[in-house]
């Protein structure tokens, strides 16, 4: 498959998955969201967890905010700054601001995070497949972030409902697979 075949097939994916989260009942997909949350309260390495940065949802995708109530955690959360993600401290009852994409994020006042603090990263995704690849929204910002030197060892979990764990997906010679995949019924972790 060629790079242009590869491009339409995600762009395509990226449609279909979206669509069918925005289709979703507000009951269903807060059912769903809180399994997701269940489940990751139990890992190991949540437990072992001090940093760890996540995402406020979007267009529907698995909403993980029930966790950031607690505070035993410090929680970061992504600006756009340029092509680049920027991670900044975020708690439960700061306010947020509405970036260009119409995504919540920290205002650019908060505090940033080193990356040499962080745990864990709750990586949000349209669809991820068996072998631990995601699609992402296309804009390649977790892309940069996952295979910079500081952040290319740090634990990642993908965050997705089960009908957008394929078996596989296209891939490019610079998409890196995560760690972990989270479903509202599933936790994979890879070797």
């Amino acid at each position: 498959m060629d790079k242009v075949d590869i491009q339409l097939n995600k762009a395509k994916l990226r449609r279909t998955f979206i669509k069918k989260r925005q289709l979703m009942s507000v009951e269903e997909w807060r059912e769903k969201s809180d399994r997701i949350c269940t489940t990751l309260q139990t890992l190991i390495h949540y437990d072992e967890a001090k940093t760890i940065l996540a995402y406020f949802s979007f267009r529907q995708e698995p909403d993980l905010s029930p966790l950031f109530a607690n505070t035993k955690y410090q929680w970061g959360f992504p600006r756009c700054v340029g092509n680049h993600l920027s991670w900044h401290v975020w708690k439960a009852g700061d306010s947020l601001q509405i970036n260009s994409y119409g995504i919540s994020e920290p205002h650019p006042n908060t505090p940033t995070i080193d990356p040499r603090e962080v745990d864990l990263i709750l990586v949000p995704s349209v669809a991820c497949d068996r072998q631990g690849y995601r699609l992402g929204y296309g804009g390649g910002y977790y892309d940069r972030l996952l295979s910079s030197p500081e952040w290319v060892n740090k634990p990642t979990i993908g965050i997705v409902f089960d009908f957008a764990y394929l078996p596989q997906l296209p891939i490019e010679k610079w998409d890196k697979p995560l760690q972990a995949i989270s479903t509202e019924t599933k936790l994979v972790i890879y070797p």
